[in-house]
C-alpha cells in the first residue's frame, strides 16, 4: 500500500470517527470522496431515473450506520457494501417482485431496441439500462463489481445457475443493443 493510500485511510478513519460523533463536515468530505462510487452503481443498479434518490439513501444509511463500521476495511469498501445490500432491496421496497430476476427470455427478446441510426449512438451506459432489472443486477454485481456467482446468488437469494443464466443473457442482449 502507498504512503498517500495509508494516509487516505487514516483520514477516512478519523473521518469516520469525527462523523460517528456528529461532525457533518467530516461526513461531507467522506461524502465528497466516495458520492461518485456510489452514485454509478445506483445508476447502474437502478437505474438512472432512481440513481439520485437511491444514491441519497445509501448516504443517509451510512451516517446512520457510521458506529459500526470497524476499520477492518477502508471506509470506501464498508460504504460500497452497505449499498450494494441496499441496491438489491431497493426494488422490493418499492414493491417491485423479485420475480423479475427469474424472467423468462422471451422478456429480453421483446424487449424494445433503439432503431438503427448511424447519427444515434447507443453507449454502453445506456445499453445496461436498458436490461431487465434481474439481468443488470447480475451484469452489474458480475462484470462491473467482480462478484463471483456464488457471491451474487447468495445477495439475491437464488441460485448459481441462475445469476448464470440471467449474465448470460444479459451479456447477450448487450450484444445485440449494441451490434445496432
Amino acid at each position: 500500500m502507498s504512503l498517500s493510500r495509508d494516509v487516505d485511510s487514516r483520514t477516512d478513519v478519523d473521518d469516520v470517527r469525527r462523523a460517528a460523533g456528529g461532525d457533518t463536515a467530516a461526513f461531507e468530505r467522506l461524502y465528497r470522496a466516495q458520492v461518485g462510487r456510489i452514485h454509478s452503481l445506483a445508476r447502474r443498479m437502478v437505474g438512472e431515473e432512481d440513481a439520485d434518490d437511491a444514491t441519497q439513501e445509501i448516504f443517509i444509511r451510512a451516517w446512520n450506520k457510521l458506529d459500526t463500521f470497524r476499520g477492518d476495511a477502508a471506509f470506501g469498501t464498508w460504504l460500497h457494501r452497505l449499498g450494494i445490500n441496499f441496491l438489491l432491496g431497493w426494488r422490493t421496497s418499492r414493491g417491485r417482485d423479485r420475480e423479475r430476476l427469474r424472467q423468462n427470455e422471451v422478456a429480453l427478446d421483446t424487449a424494445p431496441a433503439r432503431r438503427s441510426d448511424a447519427a444515434l449512438r447507443l453507449d454502453f451506459e445506456s445499453a445496461i439500462g436498458r436490461l431487465p432489472d434481474g439481468a443488470r443486477e447480475v451484469f452489474v454485481l458480475h462484470d462491473i463489481e467482480g462478484f463471483k456467482h456464488r457471491e451474487i446468488a447468495r445477495m439475491l437469494g437464488v441460485t448459481e445457475g441462475t445469476t448464470k443464466a440471467q449474465l448470460h443473457r444479459a451479456r447477450m442482449a448487450l450484444r445485440q443493443y449494441l451490434e445496432r
